[in-house]
């Protein structure tokens, strides 16, 4: 029996469970959203907040326990600043847990959302690459003649440039290989155990 057994324990021994919550609660406090299953949402909900009640406490002591439990100084420093400063006026209850309707392919796990309250609206939008925006750059220089030649075009900005259409390597349309070209497996060839030479 579990009596006062306080915990979930995941399948994982206590390092391996320590560092998934100390990698979990240091997401949450740095992206202020994370989607994970509702399980471990609530569990990580307790670290996290018992992390912000340090750094709201801002003394030399709680600092270097909470670098202890997070081990990065950035997530620190974000602690004992920006989040102290929102929450100084908040008793507790520092994050939320909202399930999602969606279950996880796979496994079909409940999945949930566990995020700081009062966090600023956040931008999840995909900012395009720089060297994305340098290759179309690129591509546009290309004269109003090749675009016209170009029937491929499309297909080649679909496919990033790999597109073989047009390309002209390769052998012929009607070639094949003649048989002296093929590799035999007594030749060395081919991808079975059966033949093949072991030098």
């Amino acid at each position: 029996m579990r009596h006062n057994v306080d915990g979930r324990k995941f399948g994982r021994n206590t390092s391996h469970r320590l560092a998934m919550f100390r990698n979990m609660a240091n997401s949450v406090i740095e992206k202020e959203q994370v989607v994970t299953t509702v399980q471990k949402a609530k569990e990580i909900r307790r670290v996290v907040d018992r992390l912000i009640t340090l750094g709201k406490s801002g003394t030399p002591g709680a600092r270097r326990l909470a670098f202890d439990r997070t081990r990065d100084e950035a997530i620190v420093k974000k602690l004992f600043t920006t989040l102290a400063e929102r929450y100084k006026a908040r008793a507790g209850g520092y994050t939320r847990v909202l399930k999602l309707s969606d279950r996880r392919w796979g496994d079909a796990a409940e999945m949930a959302v566990i995020e700081l309250v009062d966090h600023p609206e956040l931008d999840r939008k995909r900012k395009p690459k720089a060297t994305a925006a340098a290759a179309e750059g690129e591509k546009a220089e290309g004269t109003e003649e090749q675009k016209a030649k170009d029937t491929f075009g499309g297909f080649r900005k679909m496919f990033g440039g790999k597109s073989k259409v047009g390309a002209g390597k390769g052998p012929a349309k009607g070639a094949r290989k003649t048989a002296a070209a093929r590799k035999t497996p007594a030749a060395g060839g081919g991808g079975n155990k059966s033949g093949g030479s072991s030098s």
